[in-house]
């Protein structure tokens, strides 16, 4: 395999997860010796930073930037979001009728089924399935992050042998750093503050954990405001905001427990969901807290983190003092995370393509 066109109608960069698992992808086929070219839309964006320079990511493959009707960033996100992908997915089309490649890979499903009308070398990686499963029907390989994507399916009619199941991945190298700590004990969630990911769980048990500061990195402008809002003055729980991804490895690195409190309430939470974060908790060799849910459970194990019931702020509260007082789980999460690097799922990924 030569050449890799990865299509994603993502704003880059951005303060969703996203953002990071496209580009490290994009990064780790392009250690394989494979010319990559990411196609994205052109977007209104508050963050100004260079793509590469945000993500810490090395500048080994190309970015090209397709003009898209972005009225999504003018607060009109319904009607917004189909003008701009629409918009997007014509011009789009039009750029690959003068291009070649090997592969053209995304994780937008309804782009991908458009353009396979005209093509046969997409591969499509879903992250929560659609209920349009025909759309799947059309493509010989679906790449999905948990065993529950790849069960759903099969269970609906995809074939087994056309769905590889490769849950997300971690950088090993990035959070191989040092840090100095400070006498103070720190308990850190890094993420989104959805209601799924269970922020706001993490925030009530706080307030039983009165000499323990708990740090909150991440959100969106509009959530991060309505989350100050609620629990900016309880005394323990510090609410950063956004940061850039390159700085990440350092607070966690500061952490002296790292937790992903994940709601039971959804089924992306329950089933569909392969936190990125969960791999990179387990690469700091920190103490893991997390909600006791089948997603989770692939990766995560009773010998690796403490899990707790999800949606239980006193359960929570206990889990996190549990942690601070056993650290042996932490290398064996450090020892299975080896397995997980963005470069083994490309490797396993390429190999399933070209099999």
């Amino acid at each position: 395999m030569k050449k890799i066109i990865y299509i994603a109608n993502v704003r880059l960069p951005t303060e969703k997860a996203h953002g990071i698992q496209i580009m490290k992808m994009c990064q780790a086929f392009a250690n394989q010796g494979i010319d990559v070219e990411l196609v994205i839309p052109w977007r209104f964006n508050e963050i100004k930073q260079d793509i590469f320079e945000y993500y810490g990511i090395k500048k080994n493959f190309k970015i090209r930037k397709i003009f898209s009707i972005d009225l999504i960033s003018l607060n009109i996100p319904r009607i917004g979001f189909w003008i701009q992908s629409i918009s997007f997915a014509k011009l789009a089309f039009i750029y690959l009728l003068f291009k070649k490649a090997d592969v053209i890979y995304t994780r937008d499903n309804f782009f991908l089924y458009w353009l396979s009308l005209f093509r046969d070398n997409f591969v499509c990686e879903v992250h929560i399935p659609s209920r349009y499963l025909f759309w799947y029907k059309r493509f010989n390989k679906l790449i999905v992050i948990t065993k529950k994507i790849k069960e759903y399916l099969v269970d609906k009619g995809i074939s087994e042998e056309k769905v590889l199941v490769a849950p997300d991945g971690v950088d090993l190298k990035q959070f191989n750093i040092k840090v100095e700590k400070d006498k103070r004990k720190r308990v850190l969630y890094i993420g989104h503050l959805y209601q799924w990911k269970g922020a706001e769980v993490l925030a009530e048990a706080a307030k039983l954990l009165d000499d323990i500061t708990v740090i909150f990195i991440g959100g969106t402008n509009r959530d991060i405001k309505k989350f100050r809002e609620k629990y900016g003055k309880v005394k323990n729980i510090d609410i950063k905001g956004h940061i850039p991804y390159k700085e990440v490895p350092v607070w966690m690195k500061k952490a002296d427990v790292l937790v992903l409190p994940n709601s039971g309430k959804e089924m992306t939470s329950r089933y569909w969901t392969s936190p990125m974060k969960m791999f990179e908790y387990m690469a700091c060799q920190k103490p893991i807290v997390a909600s006791d849910l089948p997603s989770i459970r692939e990766i995560l194990n009773e010998g690796n983190a403490i899990l707790v019931q999800p949606d239980n702020p006193k359960l929570l509260a206990k889990g996190i003092e549990k942690a601070l007082e056993n650290d042996n789980i932490s290398k064996q999460a450090f020892k299975d995370v080896q397995q997980y690097t963005w470069d083994k799922r490309v490797k396993k990924i390429l190999g399933f393509i070209n099999g």
